[in-house]
């Protein structure tokens, strides 16, 4: 399984939005066909919002809250968000670029996402549905799917530092095109695809998870 990528990226149009109004970004927020462009803020707060045929293009806050937010064809260029709470969200068909740093997604539910050339320090997805997701051209400091369940996601040309899928549960997940430098829960890599190369480097915690010894 490899994502299409035209299919992932022209899922939606978005034309003719509207400029966004910033005192409208609060809590609860009903967003449609609206643009936000070079917004620098020390908080980004719209938990519980609506967020609809949207598009966020070079935003940066200090932290962003988008915990139990519902996003639906939208876009998050070049944003710049050292924290991002977005625990419990339903996203679906979202295009997210740019840097971000702690990402609390854990119990979320995301359907049709692209990360394209993100760089994420830590992306907490524990307990969460992840269906059509890909990450493309990413660096992840540390990827927690700890319980998490997963079909149809691919991770192309991704680096990530700690892999960590412990309970959880996964099926049809590409890990081909990624290297790791560490994966805890081995047992939990079931139902992904590895390349044979990746097969070989993973050998010695495959041996160990299941007891077994090796000699010449």
């Amino acid at each position: 399984m490899k994502c299409d990528d035209d299919r992932m990226r022209r899922a939606f149009e978005l034309a003719g939005l509207a400029e966004g109004d910033p005192d409208e970004l609060t809590a609860g927020a009903d967003l449609d066909g609206v643009e936000y462009a070079d917004l620098t803020r020390d908080l980004l707060e719209i938990p519980g919002s609506r967020v609809l045929e949207s598009r966020f293009r070079g935003v940066a806050a200090d932290e962003a809250d988008l915990a139990g937010a519902r996003l639906s064809e939208v876009e998050l260029e070049r944003i710049h968000l050292p924290v991002v709470r977005a625990a419990r969200g339903q996203w679906r068909d979202v295009w997210i670029s740019g840097r971000l740093g702690a990402v609390e997604a854990y119990e979320a539910d995301w359907r049709s996402v692209r990360f394209e050339g993100c760089k994420i320090s830590y992306l907490n997805l524990r307990g969460a549905e992840l269906v059509d997701v890909e990450f493309d051209g990413c660096i992840i400091e540390e990827l927690d799917l700890v319980t998490t369940m997963a079909r149809r996601v691919s991770l192309t040309s991704t680096k990530v530092g700690r892999l960590d899928v412990q309970h959880s549960d996964l099926g049809e997940v590409d890990l081909r095109g990624a290297t790791f430098d560490m994966i805890e829960g081995i047992a939990g890599l079931r139902g992904t695809i590895v390349s044979p190369d990746q097969l070989m480097l993973l050998a010695p915690l495959l041996a160990d998870e299941l007891g077994l010894t090796v000699r010449p």
